[in-house]
């Protein structure tokens, strides 16, 4: 007897899983294997580079440089890329996105020889941007203003905006390209778009006003997005009326979100900067799964091809972590670039060749070291990279531990119990979880590492304003 199967239905049996297709594609496209055609990219912040990865092997084979490391990036005439961050994908996987913070900016990136085709200047602060799934426009997240910027995808130029609540965080589409999912890092409150008619269709009423990712599943039933500042990943229907379906404790910094279909099923993969954790929950009845040691401050992650693995940028570790999603174990990390941001996995990127042009290699960049900072009961409780730029160091530290929505001060003291005059680096306030991302410059690394008694430093966080600082919290712990 002969059977006409439809070609999807025939590709699906080829690829010899009984789920296929992988975000942010339609359920019913292929599942592709794992390939030296394949490349796995992060956004690198603090190197202002792009990292490219050989999932085959889980090699770095170099960086595109779209910009300089501190304080080179500070002069009045620097002409290249600042505060690398986001990523997207065009769907013929040609074409890759950067989205550059401080510079305002979209590189658009041919995957083949990994050669920047175009650069777009936009509004203040852009933050993530993807292509529609037909891939003729670009929708860029102007997280600074409200709203979001269209982009032609073949000339780079804006030819409309869509006006949304106050610091649009992330575009994410429908698998079927019918709306269009807009996350808000600075209202409570999520808009749903369609594409079509450039049209706000729907209203989510987020619970917290600080959405740094969304993502569709596959399957084109739901919508997932996280809220760093409560720690807490929501989800609604993918269709209209867009109700809220569940909310789920994650934990302190939730960062990204994204899905893997296997044999066993469509998974959630929610990466949880506070804890160095990735928590898996099942999209059927949200039952958690497994929970995942990573490594520094997890950020952007990212399914392969056929869902057989999650990659995962470490941000405070300059690495990528693997996952393998049969039996949620990372089984390799790889060193790329500083501060990882936005990731995508992008099959066939390679089609030709060794993939190896415009690389270089990450050089000083490669260079970090880190500290930690203890509480009163002395575990340890925030984690600290030290991102070498030559003599300074760009510091970044992962607080968590602390009263929520009080102001501190991260500091260096030259008593060890952090008594005494201190020389404030940087004030900052908790978030709603008790946590929060610090930042700060200088040479720390030198003072608090290996200096003579006399010029050693400590890091400590004591309680209250520059000027007005109270008791110490949390204190560098002995190496």
């Amino acid at each position: 007897m002969k059977t006409n199967l439809p070609l999807v239905a025939l590709a699906t049996l080829l690829s010899g899983s009984a789920l296929a297709g992988q975000a942010p594609g339609p359920a019913a496209s292929p599942d592709i294997p794992i390939s030296a055609r394949d490349r796995f990219y992060s956004s690198d912040q603090f190197s202002n580079t792009v990292s490219v990865v050989n999932p085959a092997d889980n090699k770095l084979l170099g960086v595109i440089r779209l910009g300089d490391i501190t304080p080179a990036n500070l002069s009045p005439l620097y002409r290249g890329q600042l505060l690398v961050h986001g990523m997207g994908v065009s769907p013929d996987a040609k074409t890759l996105l950067a989205i550059s913070i401080g510079s305002n900016s979209v590189s658009f990136i041919d995957t083949a020889t990994n050669a920047v085709r175009q650069t777009t200047y936009v509004g203040r602060s852009p933050h993530e941007a993807f292509f529609t799934p037909d891939g003729r426009e670009v929708w860029v997240s102007i997280r600074g203003e409200d709203y979001i910027a269209v982009l032609d995808a073949a000339t780079g130029k804006e030819t409309a905006r869509i006006t949304v609540p106050n610091g649009p965080g992330m575009t994410i589409f429908s698998p079927d390209g019918r709306y269009g999912y807009v996350c808000s890092s600075f209202s409570p409150e999520t808009v749903v778009i369609d594409v079509k008619s450039r049209t706000i269709a729907g209203r989510v009423k987020q619970e917290s006003p600080f959405c740094p990712d969304i993502a569709a599943t596959p399957d084109g039933a739901q919508v997932w997005l996280t809220l760093k500042d409560v720690g807490r990943t929501m989800v609604f229907d993918a269709k209209p009326p867009f109700a809220v379906i569940k909310t789920i404790e994650t934990g302190p910094l939730t960062n990204h979100v994204n899905f893997a279909r296997t044999k066993s099923g469509q998974f959630a993969y929610v990466t949880i900067g506070g804890l160095n954790q990735v928590k898996v929950f099942r999209t059927d009845d949200f039952s958690p799964v497994a929970t995942i040691p990573t490594g520094a401050l997890p950020h952007g992650l990212w399914p392969s091809g056929d869902g057989s693995r999650i990659y995962v940028g470490l941000e405070n570790a300059d690495q990528a972590a693997v996952i393998d999603t049969a039996s949620n174990t990372v089984i390799a990390t790889i060193p790329i670039g500083q501060g990882p941001q936005g990731v995508v996995y992008v099959p066939n990127a390679v089609p030709d060749g060794d993939g190896m042009q415009n690389l270089q290699p990450l050089g000083a960049a490669g260079k970090s070291s880190t500290l930690t900072l203890s509480g009163a009961d002395g575990k340890p409780v925030t984690q600290v990279t030290l991102f070498d730029q030559g003599v300074l160091q760009t510091l970044q530290a992962a607080v968590t531990g602390l009263p929520p929505k009080k102001p501190f001060v991260l500091a260096l003291s030259t008593d060890p119990k952090g008594s005494g005059a201190i020389e404030p680096l940087a004030a900052f306030m908790t978030n709603p979880a008790g946590a929060a991302v610090v930042n700060a410059i200088g040479p720390i690394r030198q003072v608090t590492q290996g200096a003579p008694e006399a010029a050693r430093r400590y890091l400590v966080i004591v309680e209250g304003k520059p000027g007005e600082t109270g008791s110490p919290v949390q204190l560098q712990k002995a190496p």
